[in-house]
């Protein structure tokens, strides 16, 4: 269960992720936030990295995730420990890229991004859930020889 809920989760991030690039790609026009700090996140020089969008990274990092998780839900990897530890590895990454990101909108920028600040919440619930989700395949094995 918990690895389908991963998979919804990174679902979701897909789609953040993939609005914010076709943004940053220049195929949406204004983005829809309200406050106009998605725009000025989305338009500072901390918007790339090695030369690639932020939001791309963040699409390929969900797009892995989802896949992942997807295929961590198969009869074959269900009970899969590894499965388990990649997802809380790739999670945790992921929380501390967000928190950086965070920091650079709060403290650099001195603009929020709204859609950033879902993501980051998303990839924080997703490493509680990966974590969860480790925490229980490794007590399986000990559940059976008792």
């Amino acid at each position: 269960m918990k690895r389908m809920s991963l998979t919804a989760l990174a679902l979701i991030g897909v789609l953040i992720a993939s609005y914010l690039t076709l943004y940053k790609l220049g195929m949406i026009g204004v983005l829809a936030c309200g406050t106009g700090g998605c725009e000025r996140v989305n338009t500072s020089q901390w918007a790339q990295l090695f030369g690639v969008p932020v939001s791309l990274w963040g699409l390929g990092f969900y797009v892995a995730a989802f896949v992942v998780a997807f295929v961590g839900t198969t009869p074959r990897y269900t009970g899969n420990v590894g499965v388990s530890k990649l997802l809380t590895l790739m999670c945790g990454l992921g929380v501390l890229f967000s928190v950086w990101l965070t920091y650079l909108e709060l403290f650099v920028i001195q603009a929020i991004c709204r859609y950033c600040l879902v993501s980051a919440g998303l990839v924080t619930v997703m490493f509680i859930v990966s974590w969860l989700d480790w925490r229980d395949v490794q007590r399986r094995p000990a559940e059976r020889v008792a």
